[in-house]
């Protein structure tokens, strides 16, 4: 799930210590879609976050709520408004224009429900990959990016332009087109807030 991983790089680079609970998206025609999780989630998305006493949904969310929740720790977002405007808007397009046209459920969809092949399926995904990451690669020409997505730190952008990558090279999409994207990508993956939100190193991963 790019949507967890992008969760966990959140709350690695503020430095919060969390409990993981994994749900197994394949297993038993996946666990989300079991009655146990929907009553979390009633759309059977991960991931969900509790604290204290409260339930969030949505990746995004979850992320502006630990911004909130820690204000003391590192912060995701820049401190001026136009900065978080732009970072919210890189968010965003990675979050509501890419990644759920591509995710699990899409792509079973097309597949069961269209009777589309494997090839028509991969097409259809770096469509969508290659749409929004000229776009991204677009808005990373900018003064405003530094090392990272907005500036010299890694914050909320990167949390969710990383996993999207991850995804992206899974299917063997073409990335050469987007230097940006790639140079930063590098750079946050050799932070240790990164690795570790990596999904070959979690508990449960069965990445071969």
């Amino acid at each position: 799930s790019s949507s967890s991983f992008r969760v966990r790089i959140a709350l690695n680079l503020k430095g919060i210590d969390y409990k993981q609970v994994p749900v197994h998206l394949v297993k038993n025609g996946g666990e989300q879609n079991q009655p146990a999780y929907r009553e979390i989630n009633p759309l059977g998305l991960v991931p969900a976050l509790a604290h204290d006493g409260q339930l969030i949904v949505q990746s995004l969310a979850i992320c502006e709520y630990l911004e909130e929740a820690f204000p003391s720790s590192s912060s995701l977002l820049p401190e001026d408004k136009q900065g978080r405007a732009r970072v919210r808007g890189i968010v965003q397009s990675i979050a509501s224009e890419i990644q759920p046209m591509n995710n699990l459920s899409v792509m079973r969809y097309l597949k069961k429900e269209m009777g589309q092949g494997d090839e028509a399926v991969e097409k259809w995904y770096r469509f969508w990959v290659d749409r929004g990451f000229a776009a991204v690669e677009t808005w990373l020409n900018n003064p405003d990016t530094g090392d990272f997505c907005h500036g010299d730190t890694a914050g909320l952008a990167d949390c969710f332009l990383v996993p999207q990558v991850y995804n992206a090279e899974r299917f063997n999409c073409d990335l050469e087109p987007y230097p940006q994207i790639m140079r930063i990508t590098s750079l946050c993956r050799e932070l240790t807030t990164f690795q570790a939100a990596a999904p070959e190193n979690q508990p449960d991963s069965e990445i071969i």
